[in-house]
C-alpha cells in the first residue's frame, strides 16, 4: 500500500460503543465502500459487556442467558463475549481490490492476530477444526489424555456483502475472564480463554493497538489500486 487512498482510514473510539450502534455504523459504512463514497475502514473499539450470536450459535451453549445482554451478531461463528478490555477490530475492506477468496482472507485476519501478538513475545497459533487464535499453557495442568492444555486469546468472526468485510476480530488485552462463563465461546468446550494480561504481559489497549497498525501492511495486499 503506497498510495494514501489506498490505506484504510484507521478510527480508535476511547469509549465503549453500543453493539447496536457500532452495528449500524457498520452496516452504513459498508454501503459506502461498495458504492465508491467512502474508503476502507478499520475501527478499534470496546464494547459494554455482551455476549453475541453468529449464523452457527446452538442454543444449549449460552449458559447464563440472563447474564448480559445477547445480540444476533450476522456474522459467521457461534457465541462469543466481548466487553471491556477487549480490543474488537471491525475490518471493513474491499476485497473485489485485494483477493476475492473468503478463506484467504480469514488467514489473513488469522495471520494479523499471530504476528501483533508475537510482538509482545506470545506464540499464538491457529488449531485444526477450531476457529480463532490459540496459546499453548504449559502452567497449567494438562488435559485427560495428557496433551498440553491451549487458552483461547482471539476469536475471529467475518461477514462478507457484495465482496466488502465487516466484523473481524477480538483480541483479550485485560477482559474479565469470568464473563466468559455464561456461554462455550465459540461452540468449543474442553479449553480456556485467557488474556495478555492473564499470561502476565502488562499489555495496553494503547499497546496493542501500535501493534496491529505495524503488522496490518504485512497482509490484507491490493491487487487494484483506487481510481486517482
Amino acid at each position: 500500500m503506497d498510495r494514501p487512498e489506498d490505506r484504510p482510514e484507521w478510527r480508535i473510539s476511547d469509549t465503549p460503543v453500543p453493539y447496536d450502534e457500532a452495528l449500524a455504523a457498520m452496516e452504513a459504512r459498508v454501503a459506502e465502500i461498495r458504492s465508491g463514497h467512502a474508503r476502507e475502514l478499520i475501527w478499534l473499539l470496546e464494547h459494554p459487556p455482551l455476549y453475541t450470536a453468529g449464523t452457527s450459535a446452538k442454543d444449549r451453549d449460552l449458559l447464563q442467558p440472563a447474564r448480559f445482554p445477547v445480540h444476533v451478531a450476522g456474522r459467521g461463528g457461534q457465541y462469543t463475549y466481548h466487553g471491556p478490555g477487549q480490543r474488537v477490530a471491525y475490518v471493513m475492506l474491499d476485497l473485489r481490490r485485494r483477493r476475492q477468496d473468503v478463506r484467504r482472507f480469514v488467514s489473513d485476519l488469522e495471520e494479523w492476530t499471530i504476528r501483533t501478538l508475537a510482538r509482545f513475545a506470545v506464540t499464538a497459533e491457529r488449531r485444526p477444526g477450531r476457529v480463532g487464535v490459540w496459546v499453548t499453557r504449559p502452567d497449567k495442568p494438562a488435559l485427560f489424555d495428557g496433551s498440553p492444555r491451549e487458552d483461547k486469546i482471539a476469536a475471529i468472526g467475518v461477514r462478507i456483502r457484495h465482496w466488502v468485510s465487516f466484523h473481524g476480530i477480538s483480541i483479550n488485552v485485560e477482559p474479565d475472564l469470568a464473563h466468559y462463563d455464561g456461554i462455550v465461546p465459540c461452540g468449543i468446550a474442553g479449553h480456556g480463554v485467557t488474556s495478555l494480561v492473564d499470561l502476565g504481559l502488562p499489555v495496553t489497549l494503547a499497546d496493542l493497538d501500535v501493534a496491529l497498525a505495524e503488522t496490518f501492511d504485512q497482509g490484507f495486499e491490493v491487487l487494484t489500486p483506487s481510481p486517482a
